[in-house]
C-alpha cells in the first residue's frame, strides 16, 4: 500500500510540476510580447510578468519537482526491480531531458531578474517553440510508463510518432504566429 501512495504523490506532484513550467514558459512568451509596447506599460507588465515567474518558480515548479523526484527515488527504494526494466530506463532518458529543460527555464527566471528594462536574449518565435517542449517530454514519459514493455519492442515507432508530433506541432506554432503577424 505503501508504494501506490507514494506512487499517487508522484502522479500528483508531476501534474503540479508540469502546470508550473508549462505556465512558466507563456510567462516568458508574454514578457518578450512587450518589446514593442511604450515605455511606462512594457515596465509594468515586465515587473508583474517577472513578479508572476519567481512566485510560480519559487512557491509551485520546483517545490513541486523536488517532491515528484523525491517520490520517484522512493519508488525505486521500494521496488528496485525497475532499474532492470529497459521501459524504465527510456524514462529515465527522458527525465534527463526534463532536467535539462527545468535549467534552461531557471536561467531565464534568473534572466528576467538581471535585465531590468531589456528585454530576453531570445526571438519570441523560439520562445513559443520551447513553450511545447514540456509538452513533448510529457508525451514520452506518459507513452513510456503506460505501454511499459511495449515501449522496447516498437521503440523505434514511439520515437518516429514522437518526432512527427514535435513537426506538427512546431508547425501549428510558426503557422499561428505568421497569422497575428498579418492581422
Amino acid at each position: 500500500m505503501l508504494y501506490t501512495v507514494i506512487k499517487a504523490l508522484h502522479i500528483i506532484f508531476m501534474v503540479s510540476y508540469f502546470a508550473g513550467i508549462f505556465y512558466l514558459v507563456r510567462i516568458f512568451v508574454y514578457y518578450k510580447d512587450t518589446d514593442e509596447f511604450p515605455e511606462e506599460k512594457k515596465r509594468i507588465l515586465r515587473e508583474q510578468y517577472t513578479f508572476m515567474a519567481r512566485r510560480l518558480w519559487n512557491i509551485i515548479t520546483v517545490p513541486a519537482g523536488i517532491i515528484m523526484a523525491v517520490c520517484g527515488l522512493v519508488m525505486i527504494f521500494l521496488n528496485p526491480g525497475l532499474m532492470k526494466m529497459g521501459w524504465f530506463h527510456m524514462k529515465l532518458t527522458f527525465l534527463i531531458g526534463l532536467a535539462a529543460y527545468h535549467y534552461w527555464c531557471w536561467k531565464k527566471v534568473l534572466q528576467l531578474k538581471d535585465i531590468n528594462g531589456s528585454t530576453l536574449p531570445i526571438a519570441n518565435i523560439k520562445l513559443r517553440q520551447a513553450n511545447e517542449i514540456a509538452t513533448f517530454i510529457l508525451f514520452l514519459v506518459v507513452f513510456t510508463v503506460i505501454l511499459k514493455s511495449m515501449v522496447i519492442e516498437y521503440w523505434w515507432q514511439l520515437i518516429t510518432g514522437f518526432f512527427v508530433l514535435v513537426f506538427l506541432i512546431m508547425m501549428t506554432v510558426k503557422l499561428v504566429n505568421k497569422n497575428k503577424k498579418n492581422k
